[in-house]
């Protein structure tokens, strides 16, 4: 049965310290560590997957380019996109790795219902999409057995940067975000509700908010 799942609430962040931080909680975590979803958002960055094709990167822009371990291709973070990572136990939690992507995208479907917005997933890309446009973008990694990395659900941002690459890999794709579908919604209201959707689609009992952020913690 899963443990008890810690939630770390952090704001803006910059990519690169995020990443490591990730790693190291993966690397250092044992048997009983807490499963954690951090809920943030990232400064302007593109992160480009373990298997990223530089062809994917159309223009050079003020944008950095990270390379990173997630699977995927390239995609675009910023400030207005929601992003929650999943540092999961999936032994513990009796999960594999296809299960966990279906979880993120039936927890999606079930916050962008909760807005009246009918998303559906494709079998054959991962994402979650809105009339042939993707609004949230799923990359995971898994390191002994647990997983890290997780989605990221455009909300109120700046589309533009998608322009500057092939999103995900895919020429040509549109990307959507829930502000031009249903107005005056915040990444708070969306956070709520697909954490929500998160704790029960993974069945936690337990639930606690910590209040350090990841920077403290790792002091």
């Amino acid at each position: 049965m899963p443990s008890t799942l810690c939630v770390r609430h952090l704001g803006l962040q910059p990519y690169v310290p995020c990443l490591q931080t990730m790693r190291d909680f993966t690397d250092n975590r044992d048997k009983d560590s807490c499963d954690e979803i951090w809920l943030l958002q990232h400064e302007p960055v593109f992160t480009q997957g373990q298997a990223g094709k530089a062809e994917h990167v159309l223009e050079a822009t003020q944008v950095p380019v990270v390379q990173t371990d997630r699977g995927g291709q390239v995609t675009y973070h910023g400030p207005g996109q929601l992003i929650a990572y999943l540092l999961l136990d999936l032994k513990r939690l009796g999960i594999g790795v296809r299960q966990l992507v279906t979880v993120m995208e039936q927890a999606l479907q079930s916050t962008l219902a909760h807005w009246d917005v009918q998303a559906y997933a494709k079998p054959d890309a991962p994402g979650v999409y809105v009339d042939d446009a993707k609004i949230a973008s799923l990359g995971l990694r898994v390191r002994r057995g647990c997983s890290f990395h997780g989605l990221a659900l455009n909300v109120a941002m700046d589309l533009r940067p998608f322009l500057a690459i092939n999103p995900c890999g895919y020429p040509g794709l549109n990307m959507i975000q829930l502000a031009d579908l249903q107005a005056n919604v915040t990444v708070d209201e969306v956070s709520q509700q697909l954490l929500s959707n998160l704790i029960q689609q993974l069945g936690y009992s337990e639930v606690k908010t910590l209040h350090t952020s990841w920077q403290a913690s790792q002091a």
